[in-house]
């Protein structure tokens, strides 16, 4: 046993549990959930072989049912803990739908922009009160609450669920279908009771059109995703291994996936079970001759070890084989394909790998269309955020094509798409970058010492501004009343917007030219397309201050949609 000779701190259960495992796994002393538990057996897989692999999980199973048994775990209405700070934070979020609301009626957003933000606002409340719930929760009899420990273990229920039982039921679907996908796919007044305390006559009317509309989705779309699955398998499945390399040169430059700079999947899992395209040095350390030592060479399969010695290095991309650029006659080569996920092996000659591709997307197909039954038509949504800030200390510096420019206010305005803002360490590597979105308002300097969760820039994820970079007289052409410009009169709040439409006959585009007098003359320094849609924030003949927003388009945020939702019927 690998803890011989010294005292370990652990439970009488953990003990238990270890009894199960073979000898060369103990000694586990940590927390068993669905997870770890699927890790352990596949270690075991890897390290042992079939037969020892076989016998422990016969072992595991009777431990598990035995002491299920035992426990007699169940649930009363006790265990569903409402947290306590839920009244506050539905009173937090009222108030700010009510300014924007507030808002709205004094003409500044858009009736697009104050549902965006509205459906928000209870989103982020809701996902509050959840993460609220699991916490008074997994405190609750010293982590033994039973309704606690069946989710957080990963045997029966989800974090949704719970949240509708104790949280707060939240945002309910639309039952109408949509092909535009339109404002109004989820009806902006949230449930606010959960299930312990009861719905009242009208939220329980609510809920009713997402119970139905799970029913009959569930009917109508099983057909949709086994159809799905046949057109995959019938365009797939001539792709089979036909030989041993293919000799291509191609291949595939990977790096870790980020958004922002939260590392979603690192480099050492995308790598894993695939082959090496070139020589993978370590930047680090030399071999014999003074040379960077090699950690793959071209054409080793990059196993759990290698992957994770390549991240270790600090190496932040590596080139891989990949079947998208495999250049075999017929099917894929070996090389180019990789790991079998079945045997963890380098694939065999012959293996249907295309039937198998197809099905293994097809096969989830069906439950990710029936996903509105399983949440019981509750909308599911993705927060926006408003605000990026830093994860890490550095220095910061600006990408060559960020732009700006300093509005009236003094507020750093961004007038160019694909600028970044760049996070040194001390060494000079990157540590990480930001992409900064048109129209952000940036917090930082270049060249500043940014700390830990420092703000960088602000942005409004719900519309795409046209910003004028440089000050002038707005001059308006081929924007002519009734033809490409049409008012918009809103009946609640009394004022008149104007919005850009498509001209019938294709002839007129619509743009905004920023001129300036030089010499008597009037001369063109900028010239913006103004989309359709585009609602205007200026008039003709204005005088525009660098960094002013001209127009802005409303982004339709919140879409409900599904894996099969868009295949033709």
């Amino acid at each position: 046993m690998a803890g011989r000779g010294r005292w370990l701190s652990t439970t009488v259960g953990r003990v238990l549990f270890n009894g199960t495992l073979p000898r060369e796994l103990q000694f586990k002393n940590e927390t068993m959930r669905k997870k770890n538990l699927s890790d352990l057996v596949f270690q075991a897989y890897r390290e042992l072989g079939l037969a020892p692999t076989v016998d422990f999980l016969d072992r595991l199973k009777s431990a598990g049912f035995g002491f299920a048994t035992l426990g007699g775990i169940s649930i009363g209405i006790e265990d569903l803990q409402i947290p306590e700070a839920k009244q506050r934070m539905l009173t937090a979020a009222e108030e700010r739908i009510g300014r924007f609301q507030k808002a709205y009626q004094s003409g500044s957003i858009t009736n697009g922009e104050r549902y965006n933000r509205v459906i928000d606002a209870c989103t982020h409340a809701n996902n509050d009160i959840a993460d609220e719930m699991v916490r008074g929760m997994g405190g609750a009899k010293g982590g033994f609450n039973p309704v606690f420990m069946m989710f957080d273990s990963g045997s029966r229920g989800s974090r949704d669920q719970i949240r509708q039982l104790a949280g707060m039921r939240g945002l309910m679907a639309k039952p109408q279908k949509k092909l535009t996908g339109g404002i109004g796919e989820i009806i902006e007044s949230p449930i606010r009771s959960n299930f312990r305390e009861g719905l009242s006559v009208l939220e329980y009317f609510i809920s009713t059109h997402g119970a139905r509309k799970g029913l009959a989705d569930t009917a109508l779309k099983t057909a949709d995703a086994g159809y799905l699955t046949r057109r995959l398998v019938d365009v797939a499945q001539d792709v089979t291994i036909s030989e041993e390399d293919c000799g291509t040169v191609l291949g595939l430059d990977v790096q870790a996936l980020k958004e922002g700079e939260d590392i979603v999947e690192p480099l050492s899992e995308r790598i894993v079970g695939c082959v090496a395209a070139d020589d993978i040095f370590d930047p680090h350390e030399l071999d014999e001759h003074g040379d960077p030592k090699v950690l793959v060479a071209a054409g080793q399969l990059i196993d759990e070890a290698r992957a994770q010695a390549i991240d270790d290095a600090g190496i932040e991309d590596v080139r891989i084989r990949s079947v998208l650029t495999c250049e075999s006659k017929r099917g894929l080569c070996r090389m180019c394909y990789g790991r079998n996920l079945a045997t963890m092996d380098m694939v065999d000659i012959g293996e249907a790998v295309g039937i198998l591709a197809a099905q293994s997307i097809g096969e989830p197909g069906t439950q990710l269309t029936l996903r509105t039954f399983h949440i019981g038509g509750t909308a599911a949504r993705i927060a926006e955020v408003t605000a990026r800030k830093s994860k890490l200390e550095g220095r910061l510096e600006f990408g060559d094509r960020l732009q700006f420019v300093e509005a009236a206010d003094g507020q750093r305005i961004v007038t160019k798409h694909d600028g970044e803002l760049i996070l040194m360490d001390d060494d000079g590597r990157v540590r990480s970058r930001f992409q900064v979105p048109l129209g952000a308002t940036l917090a930082v300097s270049h060249g500043d010492d940014v700390k830990r969760d420092g703000l960088l820039f602000t942005w409004d994820p719900y519309t795409t501004p046209i910003i004028s970079d440089l000050a002038g007289t707005v001059r308006f052409r081929d924007i002519v009343e009734d033809e490409t410009i049409r008012e918009e009169f809103d009946e609640l709040t009394g004022l008149r917007q104007r919005v850009i439409i498509e001209d019938r006959e294709k002839k007129l585009h619509p743009h905004i030219e920023i001129v300036q007098v030089k010499g008597g003359k009037e001369k063109k320094v900028r010239d913006f397309v103004v989309p359709e849609g585009s609602q205007l924030m200026v008039d003709d003949g204005d005088e525009a201050t660098a960094g002013q927003t001209l127009a802005k388009i409303s982004r339709e945020a919140y879409k409900t949609r599904d894996i099969t939702g868009g295949l033709p019927r």
